[in-house]
């Protein structure tokens, strides 16, 4: 990444298209404060509770959630990027099914059950 940013091309490093290899899946999800029943409409409160994921293959990008917090009407809804990684589709699928799972979020309505069912759908498996 040093030497890319440092003006070396791709190319000069060795690295050609030709060279770079599929190695496992990776699929990612937003966690976000938007009611699914409700036509994907923003909800807004205060989180009473706030737990999220933890474990082998799965990365968090958060925003400053936690129980507490006030999710405002004025503010982007995503409350955390959830990524799965495994060296197989079905695996990431199962890592991300577990994490979704996981987490504790009460005093505003979340995508959580959307994304679940999601992920369980057969045209999203095929």
């Amino acid at each position: 990444q040093l030497l890319v940013a440092s003006g070396c091309s791709l190319a000069s490093l060795g690295l050609t298209q030709d060279k770079i290899t599929q190695r496992g899946h990776a699929v990612q999800v937003r966690v976000t404060t938007e009611d699914p029943l409700n036509g994907f409409r923003p909800d807004t409160g205060r989180l009473e509770t706030y737990r999220s994921a933890v474990g082998m293959g799965i990365r968090l990008d958060q925003s400053m959630a936690y129980a507490g917090s006030v999710i405002s009407p004025y503010y982007d809804s995503l409350l955390v990027k959830v990524t799965g990684r495994a060296l197989t589709f079905e695996a990431c699928v199962r890592k991300l099914v577990r994490a979704l799972t996981e987490f504790r979020i009460r005093g505003v309505k979340t995508n959580i059950p959307f994304l679940q069912k999601l992920l369980a759908h057969p045209k999203f498996l095929e």
